[in-house]
């Protein structure tokens, strides 16, 4: 029986240090980008709703209503309360070139 080997996820500092490469700029200004996009999608998400970031995906902010649920430790039905949540939506193009473009 194979394993799959855990796979180590990129880390905000490589991240940081990739995209000074690729952009030819220093890795304080790649951080600092990087910190920027984040506010700047953080407060838009909150103040319109929704932030885009194009060919990747979108930031949604989303009323989840009341509903029931159920204590998994003594089955006992509970009610769950209505909130907001923030969710992320994938671009189609992000899903087509991670998965591979669907077939008709």
């Amino acid at each position: 029986m194979a394993t799959a080997k855990a796979v180590k996820k990129m880390s905000k500092t490589q991240l940081t240090a990739e995209l000074a490469e690729v952009t030819s700029t220093n890795k304080k200004a790649a951080a600092q980008f990087l910190d920027s996009l984040t506010a700047i999608a953080y407060r838009e998400t909150k103040k319109n709703g929704e932030f885009t970031v194009p060919g990747i995906g979108k930031l949604v902010k989303a009323h989840r209503k009341a509903r029931k649920g159920r204590n998994p430790a003594t089955g006992e039905a509970i009610k769950i309360a209505a909130k907001t949540v923030v969710k992320f939506r994938v671009a189609k193009a992000a899903k087509d070139s991670v998965l591979g473009a669907a077939k008709k």
